[in-house]
């Protein structure tokens, strides 16, 4: 699953005083104003840089950076051609995409239609093991790169899967190539802007479809700032500007990206002047953030949705009246203010307000807070006498699934026990393995700006991560017909159909939205967010004394 933010497109202008205490990462005086002009921004470690491979914000926020994809999302979270000049179907099966003249990557090699197919069939064969293959699930010929038996035992495939490459994907000309879906998808588009869709140049590749050694170490992008020396087993990971970069040119020399493992360091470094921008502020320092920062903070919603799944296999969730009572018994308000100090939303809805066909309580009674009919319906049906919540603890869940238990116990009358696990991979396996986990945590951010992004994968029979194993024919039926519908109207229309039938059965109980709370330093004037919550480096801007 790919970690994915929200769809905000705001510039924000900064008030307060212009004095400034930053270090340059790059050399020179910031304060000054002599030396380069550059920012430094708070990140955690990249697991890899490798687009098709990259699945955490983190790593995604560098390259974002480092290349620019072919669409971007307007303040409406639809797609506009960034790195392609159009994107066309008649079928909504058929895609011919055209790219913009004028992009090289930053080794001087010329973008073409090859840079996109080649990283597009590496991203796709499965024995390459990238996270973020399935994302060519949807180009015709994906079946034929998997595996032939995929549950096969072992770690390994049993089998050679029977093509390397994605039938779906031909070069028309340099600049132009064909991409055939399965089936038809209306939104495909929409999902061209995510990490996975970046292209590679011809240097990636040791033979045809094999990785360079080293390539991965100092990637090579088309975006507007190219990596500066190489990234692993370091504390910074710089950028440069890259002034043959035909969109928009950054007002900034580049970005110094430095690696925490503590948030609270991180914070202090803002608070400092140390640092120049924190994309993630404690959640017990939001409030205190505006005074420290002299009002130099912001926030937005991200596209994360954290709920509580209750896995089929187990008997005491069958009813469907149990699940409602233990939703209704959930103050999530307060759980909200109490444990996150506002930090995070509370969700009553099945999709993020991020994206179009978002409704505000689409969940309806069911997700409202009522702890007297909670009891009685619950009492009703016959609920269990104790309740589990399974929760990986390496994610900081402990707090806010306690509080939730002990609100179950007060207004249900039950027991509930909360039970950690060191990984949500062993939350995952206990599930698989239909051993008694109780409800578990889950927690999903979009890959694109689409209901489809949450209906999908989760709910549909099957879903990549449909991991509470919910099935429902009519449920399927209507997503599959708003992903071919020919308008958008019709493919919402369908889509909250879709969300309905979730309202009614309720196979998780949805808590939280997730919001992004950042700060900056005085030296920065102005910075916008992207779709995906990555900070703008072509947008940012500061002081014209730094």
């Amino acid at each position: 699953m790919q970690v994915r933010a929200t769809a905000v497109c705001t510039v924000l202008a900064l008030a307060g005083g212009l004095a400034l205490t930053a270090c340059d990462p790059f050399g020179g005086d910031s304060a000054s104003g002599t030396g380069p002009r550059s920012v430094s921004v708070q990140i955690a470690q990249p697991r890899h840089l490798l687009p098709t491979n990259t699945n955490d914000a983190d790593s995604a926020q560098v390259l974002a950076a480092i290349f620019a994809p072919l669409v971007r999302y307007d303040g409406e979270h639809r797609p506009r051609e960034l790195a392609a000049e159009s994107i066309k179907s008649t079928d909504h099966k058929v895609w011919t995409i055209t790219l913009k003249d004028g992009y090289t990557f930053h080794n001087g090699e010329k973008v073409t239609a090859d840079s996109y197919i080649d990283a597009w069939n590496y991203g796709a064969y499965a024995p390459n093991r990238q996270s973020n293959g399935y994302f060519f699930a949807k180009i015709s010929g994906y079946a034929d790169t998997q595996p032939a038996d995929p549950d096969g035992p072992g770690p390994e495939p049993v089998a050679e899967p029977k093509a390397k490459t994605l039938s779906g994907l031909k070069k028309v000309d340099d600049r132009t190539f064909r991409v055939t879906l399965s089936t038809p998808f209306t939104e495909f588009k929409a999902m061209l802007g995510d990490t996975a869709f970046y292209p590679l140049p011809s240097t990636a590749w040791k033979e045809p479809g094999v990785l360079a050694d080293g390539f991965e170490d100092a990637i090579v992008g088309q975006g507007p700032f190219r990596l500066k020396g190489g990234w692993r087993d370091k504390s910074t990971i710089e950028v440069e500007r890259f002034d043959a970069y035909p969109g928009d040119k950054p007002s900034v020399d580049g970005a110094a990206f430095r690696i925490y493992d503590n948030l609270a360091k991180a914070y202090e470094d803002v608070r400092d002047g140390d640092l120049d921008v924190i994309r993630t502020i404690p959640a017990e320092r939001v409030e205190q953030a505006r005074e420290d920062l002299d009002g130099r903070v912001g926030s937005a919603p991200d596209s994360t949705i954290q709920f509580l799944a209750f896995p089929t296999f187990m008997q005491d969730f069958f009813k469907g009246s149990v699940r409602r009572a233990i939703s209704m018994a959930i103050d999530r308000d307060a759980i909200v203010r109490s444990v996150f100090h506002g930090a995070q939303q509370p969700a009553r809805s099945f999709v993020a307000p991020v994206v179009t066909g978002y409704r505000e309580n689409s969940c309806g009674a069911a997700c409202q807070f009522d702890p007297a009919e909670a009891k009685r319906l619950y009492t009703e049906a016959e609920g269990p006498a104790t309740l589990q919540i399974s929760y990986n603890d390496d994610g900081g869940h402990q707090a806010w699934v306690e509080a939730t238990c002990a609100q179950l116990r007060a207004n249900l009358g039950i027991q509930c026990v909360a039970v950690a696990e060191p990984h949500f991979g062993d939350v995952l396996a206990k599930v698989e393995e239909r051993k008694a986990v109780g409800m578990f945590r889950m927690g999903w951010p979009m890959d694109y700006p689409s209901m489809e992004s949450y209906l999908s994968p989760l709910y549909s029979t099957a879903g990549s991560s449909n991991y509470a194993g919910y099935r429902n024919a009519r449920f399927d039926n209507l997503v599959n017909e708003a992903m071919q519908a020919r308008d958008e109207g019709e493919t919402i229309k369908k889509y909250q159909d879709a969300e309905d039938i979730l309202a009614r059965d309720m196979p998780v109980i949805p808590l939280r939205f997730g919001q992004l709370n950042y700060g900056y330093s005085a030296r920065v004037k102005s910075l916008t967010l992207d779709t995906y919550t990555h900070l703008d480096l072509t947008k940012l801007t500061i002081s014209p004394a730094a």
